[in-house]
């Protein structure tokens, strides 16, 4: 396992990066990659799902992959979220459910120089530094970064093989998503797995509805998890959702 910082010319940011490496016999072709989003509190869990899992993939159906979990400064994690996993727009609507959480919010609209980040500065690093199979590699998000997967999905369809949307906040900007999905040209099929919490309210209506939108020729999935909620959906998804990349 390594961990480095890098510093982003697209974002004028410094990111930390923790990445996990199998300690199996490396592919031919190379190790696929899962990175994921807000790595600060999900790279543990998605490392662990990997690393025990995968000893048995004919069983657990997850195989091996390298991890590499993105990772905001613990020091402005939460306001950096909403600049860098946010579409530009001219405007922004916050629905009432956010009324008075979002104050300090302020700086929106930086998710073209994230994904520009990711593709420029991020891969590149991690392709000099460890095998890797390009043709597989995969985007993990929860909540706001959930929402940045399923846009990366819809508009930067070429960065990645496979997405993992999970409680992906689709009321973001008045379901500005939905726009999206409807002007979406969907030429290369790509796979994509939404993931919501059975008790998360509002949220698994927008999540069937997104899933409903969706073309039949997609490698698509929708699970709504039994009993869980918005913190307790992804340790207990993590695997699931790994199985969807076999």
């Amino acid at each position: 396992m390594g961990n480095f910082k890098i510093e982003s010319k697209n974002t004028n940011y410094q990111y930390e990066v923790s990445v996990f490496v199998p300690n199996s016999e490396q592919p031919e072709e190379g190790f696929p990659v899962i990175y994921v989003l807000d790595g600060r509190s999900y790279f543990d869990y998605a490392k662990q799902t990997v690393q025990i899992q995968s000893r048995n993939s004919p069983k657990t159906r997850v195989n091996t992959a390298i991890v590499v979990g993105i990772c905001h400064q613990e020091n402005d994690e939460r306001k950096r979220r909403f600049f860098d996993f946010t579409a530009p727009a001219k405007t922004y609507h916050f629905p009432e459910h956010t009324r008075g959480k979002l104050n300090d919010i302020k700086d929106m609209g930086g998710a073209e120089n994230f994904s520009r980040f990711i593709e420029e500065e991020l891969k590149p690093e991690i392709d000099s530094r460890y095998p890797i199979d390009k043709n597989k590699q995969t985007l993990y998000g929860h909540s706001l970064s959930g929402y940045f997967v399923l846009w990366s999905y819809l508009t930067k369809r070429s960065c990645f093989q496979s997405y993992l949307a999970i409680s992906p906040s689709l009321w973001w900007n008045n379901q500005e998503l939905f726009h999206f999905v409807k002007n979406a040209e969907f030429k290369e099929q790509r796979s994509v797995f939404v993931i919501v919490g059975e008790q998360e309210g509002f949220m698994v209506k927008d999540a069937i509805r997104f899933y409903d939108h969706l073309p039949t020729g997609e490698a698509k999935q929708l699970y709504i998890a039994p009993e869980e909620n918005h913190a307790s959906v992804v340790p207990t998804t993590m695997s699931r959702a790994f199985r969807f990349l076999s």
